[in-house]
C-alpha cells in the first residue's frame, strides 16, 4: 500500500493528514499544541483513535512510545550513533522493525527479519512537509505511519536546535 503523509501547515500542533494511493484521506495525526514532549492521536476519518503517540521525556536515548488500545504497543528509539542514525522499533515479541536510511534527506527504510519491508520518501517543492510511504502486504500500516512521524518530529526538533 502506498501512502501520501502531508503535515498541516496552518495547525497548531503537529498534524498530519494521510491519504490512501487513491488520494482518499484514510488518517488523522492529531498533534497537542500545548504539552510537555510530543503527543499525537492517531485517528482513522471517523474519528477513532487507532494509536496514541508520547514522546518519553526521562530517557538516555530519544524514545516515544506508541499505545494501542490503551496499552503500551511499541517503542520507537533512536539509537546513539556517531555516524549514522538509525532507529528501532521495539514490539513484543520477534515483529521488531529497523529503520535505516538518510534521515536528514528523508529516504529511509524499515527493515523486519532482514527484509526491507517499507521505505519513506519525501516530495520536495511543497509547502508543507510530504512524504510518500510504500509498505509491503501483511506489514503493520499504523506502526510504521507513525514510527515516519516519530522520525520526522526528530528530525524537525534537530534542526530547531542547530
Amino acid at each position: 500500500m502506498r501512502y501520501v503523509m502531508r503535515q498541516k501547515l496552518w495547525a497548531m500542533g503537529n498534524d498530519f493528514c494521510i491519504q490512501n494511493e487513491h488520494g482518499e484521506d484514510a488518517f488523522l495525526v492529531d498533534g497537542k499544541a500545548f504539552s510537555l514532549g510530543h503527543k499525537l492521536s492517531f485517528q482513522n476519518m471517523g474519528g477513532e483513535e487507532l494509536a496514541y503517540i508520547e514522546q518519553k521525556l526521562l530517557s538516555f536515548k530519544r524514545t516515544f512510545r506508541i499505545f494501542r488500545d490503551g496499552a503500551l504497543w511499541a517503542e520507537v528509539i533512536k539509537e546513539l550513533s556517531l555516524f549514522k542514525d538509525s532507529y528501532t522499533v521495539d514490539i513484543p515479541g520477534p515483529n521488531d522493525y529497523q529503520v535505516q536510511g538518510d534521515f536528514w534527506d528523508h529516504e529511509y527504510e524499515f527493515i523486519r527479519g532482514g527484509q526491507a519491508v517499507a521505505y519513506v520518501s519525501k516530495a520536495y517543492f511543497t509547502w508543507a512537509d510530504t512524504y510518500g510511504v510504500d509498505i509491503m502486504d501483511g506489514e503493520d500500516d499504523v506502526t510504521i505511519l507513525a514510527t515516519a512521524i516519530v522520525v520526522d518530529l526528530v528530525n524537525q526538533d534537530q534542526r530547531r536546535r542547530r
